[in-house]
């Protein structure tokens, strides 16, 4: 599942089938925590999941690589859009570095006192 952002709304959205565990598990609006890794940074995400089927919303985020999975396109009976609000985030610099993965598991030093400076906290509302 790739993440869809809207503009500048604070939701993100993913693409995904009906009859997925997922899909299946937010019938209701679920919490939810959301990792998401990119080079240099990890963000990690609360808030909640749940499905958002809106046909304006499926076709402002529509593109080739969603009409990929889904042989019926838009209208594909196994269509589930995901929608994701964020509550409050963390923004964590190169917290996974291997430098901090040889320090973890030589014991040295304390996780938490060496990212204090490189973390940021986000309120998302």
């Amino acid at each position: 599942m790739t993440a869809q952002f809207d503009g500048d709304r604070n939701v993100i959205y993913f693409f995904t089938a009906k009859d997925t565990d997922l899909a299946e598990a937010v019938a209701s609006a679920k919490e939810a925590t959301l990792v998401y890794s990119a080079k240099g940074d990890d963000l990690f995400a609360i808030g909640k999941l749940r499905i958002d089927n809106d046909p304006a919303v499926i076709d402002r985020l529509w593109n080739r690589f969603v009409a990929a999975w889904f042989e019926g396109g838009k209208d594909d009976p196994k269509l589930c859009l995901l929608r994701f609000d964020p509550a409050d985030a963390e923004i964590w610099k190169d917290a996974s570095s291997i430098v901090a993965g040889v320090k973890l598991f030589l014991g040295m030093g304390d996780p938490k006192e060496d990212y204090r400076d490189s973390v940021a906290q986000v309120r998302m509302k």
